[in-house]
């Protein structure tokens, strides 16, 4: 019975053992399957060790801001914040300083005095910890918080509240400039770069998103950084910010005139493009309707100015009238028989006029607007190709490289007999505004054709270091000193003689000169033209002033109420007032009085020998402190000035006091305060109406200023 009992225990000991090794044998082998294998289950190790051990959190970059030429911000970085609420009660490290939602019902009932939410929707929210959830958002109210509502709910002092920055593009202007701006807007929340989809912001996106940084680190299976463990970061390269030729305030005397005239009246778009003449910057352009790039309630995705071409119409034949003088072919005085003209195919086409006016000269055509007078100019000689080719000299039918996307080189596809006619006086053949101000450089440059652009200059946000910068770019001479002068004279009688045509865009000083246009609007399906009264694009191409022009207008109406030329007249009249006494001009009934000249440089001068000298000159100036020696100007020296100007000499005085800024432009109030060591804030935009910190005030280091402005130049 022992030896039987003995035998059980070898036996039983013996199983011990082979289990006991085999287990030995499973775990050797699993060990070596874990050193030598990647993947188990499914499961990637060296991902799954990489994500317990190793965190990387990027760094955004900032992008850049997009200015006016006078420094007006115009789109922006903002920070926006999402709202989150902890729930879980694990977060809560130290009882005396909570950090989950402790009291739901207090917290739902504070936050809906500052959330567009109910009690009973935050309330919902913060009880979704009974499906396990340890935090949760508050939906639509809760995104997108500006930094006043934040300050809002960090004053409830609410524990387990906290807030994800984030960045939007805001546009502090609104509507100014959009379709030039266009917008720039983040995918989604997974996605939340922001990138530009229109306009400036989408052609310059690569300039103004920088690139990203990050910061990688060693973390612990909880999330906290290792101690003494390395860290790895690459800073962001913030992005570049942009300055446009845009004039705030000119861009501001197109966008109310065009509101102006929609008061009393209709139609389905306008714009108006403003150039300076001298450099072939852009100072303004403005299309109706218009959208807010904060909302994009967008309803034309139309870019009038560049990237939507039409018929121009009579505004063409000065560029006809130009052709044949550069070909040898024109003589004002010859006459010819006005009214109706028929073709070799027998297609009738008349003045708008159809019983004409009899034989008058082309001169007189010109300022009729006769299209029967371009269709004998091209009958003189003047062959398809010729005709094309001039065109195209001035930059028809093709791209001007103007910076924005989507530009379109329009249409220039003419053969056949009656066709070349149309396209003498603007049908037929399609343009857009860029190209048709760009067309008329040569006639504010003695003959040269200029390079139209909307960017100034780009600087490095983070050094201010200027890493473009425009220059006035001559392309080509297309026109000789005779036919500028010749064509200068023929859009003057235009305007400013009697009975003409463009009679409607007359100022009391008859310095604003210009070509009127009237374009039928094509079928959609092809088939001629539309007939109604309505069915038309109004349009004006004009210079101003005649005497030493200073800008370039293009403006156009389509399917005004009537068919009527006034709401483009009216709106480029205003224009030309407010613009006038912006550029320091004297509008009189005999005539513009432009006394414009360099500055000197005062600065480092004895204010007495100064002020001398600008008493001999008759010049206005206004000394600010009583200093003996002048050590800023503004305007600075070399800029343009005139005899309505006023200049600004400050000296070296410790006990400055802040001068009267009241009626100056913001531009100006700007640069003398800055120079005079005062931050300036801007609320509105235009001309000074008001100033936060009154006259005589003793100038202290961080004196900050708001200056109130209006966009309409008023003259006491």
């Amino acid at each position: 019975m022992k030896k039987k009992k003995r035998k059980n225990n070898i036996i039983y000991s013996r199983v011990i053992i082979l289990v006991s090794l085999l287990l030995f044998c499973v775990m050797i082998g699993r060990t070596i399957q874990l050193g030598l294998s990647t993947e188990v289950d499914g499961t990637n190790l060296q991902e799954l060790a990489s994500k317990r051990t190793t965190r990387t959190t990027t760094i955004s970059a900032k992008r850049g801001t997009i200015y006016s030429s006078s420094g007006d911000v115009l789109a922006q970085n903002v920070s926006s914040y999402k709202l989150l609420a902890y729930l879980d009660p694990e977060r809560t490290t130290n009882p005396d300083k909570p950090q989950h939602v402790v009291d739901k019902e207090d917290t739902a009932r504070k936050l809906a005095t500052v959330l567009n939410m109910t009690y009973e929707d935050i309330l919902y929210r913060l009880n979704k910890d009974k499906d396990g959830l340890k935090q949760t958002y508050f939906g639509t109210a809760g995104k997108n918080l500006n930094e006043l509502t934040k300050k809002k709910i960090e004053d409830l002092n609410l524990p387990g509240l906290d807030f994800e920055e984030s960045f939007k593009r805001y546009y502090p202007k609104g509507q100014f400039a959009s379709y030039v701006l266009g917008y720039a807007k983040a995918e989604s929340e997974e996605d939340p770069v922001i990138k530009g989809e229109m306009g400036i912001e989408k052609q310059y996106d690569s300039i103004l998103k920088g690139e990203d940084g990050y910061v990688t680190y060693q973390k612990d299976l909880r999330g906290y950084k290792i101690p003494n463990t390395p860290t790895y970061t690459k800073d962001a390269v913030q992005g570049k910010d942009i300055y446009l030729t845009l004039d705030s305030n000119i861009q501001f005397f197109i966008e109310q005139a065009i509101n102006n005239a929609d008061v009393n009246y209709d139609w389905e778009w306008f714009n108006i493009t403003l150039m300076d003449a001298k450099t072939g910057a852009i100072l303004g352009v403005a299309n109706s309707p218009s959208f807010d790039p904060n909302y994009r309630n967008i309803t034309n995705y139309l870019d009038l100015f560049s990237a939507v071409p039409y018929e121009p119409g009579s505004t063409m034949k000065t560029f006809t009238y130009m052709a044949s003088m550069e070909n040898g072919l024109y003589n004002g005085s010859d006459t010819y028989k006005s009214g109706t003209y028929v073709t070799t195919d027998g297609t009738e086409i008349g003045d708008w006029n159809r019983a004409g006016w009899g034989y008058i000269t082309y001169d007189k055509g010109y300022a009729m607007s006769s299209n029967v007078g371009v269709i004998n100019l091209i009958n003189n000689g003047m062959s398809s190709m010729m005709l094309r080719q001039y065109y195209r000299k001035l930059g028809f039918g093709k791209k001007t490289g103007i910076e924005l996307p989507g530009e379109n080189r329009g249409n220039l596809e003419f053969k056949y007999e009656t066709e070349i006619f149309n396209a003498g006086f603007g049908q037929g053949i399609t343009t857009t505004p860029v190209q048709n101000v760009k067309a008329l450089t040569p006639l504010t440059n003695d003959g040269m054709l200029l390079k139209p652009y909307l960017v100034s200059k780009i600087v490095d946000s983070e050094t201010g270091e200027v890493d473009y910068e425009a220059e006035r770019e001559e392309l080509d001479r297309v026109a000789s000193t005779q036919t500028v002068q010749k064509m200068i004279q023929l859009m003057d009688d235009c305007v400013n003689g009697s009975g003409n045509t463009g009679s409607g865009y007359k100022i009391p000083s008859g310095e604003l000169i210009g070509k009127t246009g009237t374009a039928q609007i094509a079928r959609e399906n092809g088939g001629g033209y539309l007939n109604g009264r309505a069915d038309i694009i109004s349009s004006f191409a004009g210079i101003y002033p005649k005497s030493n022009p200073q800008v370039i207008i293009y403006a156009s109406v389509k399917r005004p109420t009537n068919g009527s030329q006034r709401p483009v007249s009216n709106a480029v009249k205003e224009i030309v007032e407010n613009i006038s006494k912006y550029f320091g001009n004297t509008e009189t009934n005999n005539g513009l009085v432009i006394n414009s000249f360099e500055l000197d440089n005062y600065t480092n001068k004895k204010i007495d020998n100064v002020k001398t000298e600008l008493d001999s000159k008759k010049l206005n100036y206004v000394v600010l402190g009583n200093g003996n020696k002048v050590i800023k100007q503004s305007p600075n020296a070399y800029e343009s000035f005139s005899t309505n100007d006023t200049l600004y000499l400050i000296t070296n005085d410790s006990s400055i006091t802040v001068p009267n800024v009241v009626g100056l432009s913001s531009k100006i109030a700007k640069d003398i305060l800055t120079k005079l060591n005062i931050k300036t804030n801007l609320d509105g935009v235009g001309y000074v109406t008001a100033q936060s910190v009154p006259e005589g005030t003793v100038i202290t280091e961080g004196m900050e200023m708001i200056l109130t402005l209006s966009p309409k130049y008023v003259v006491e």
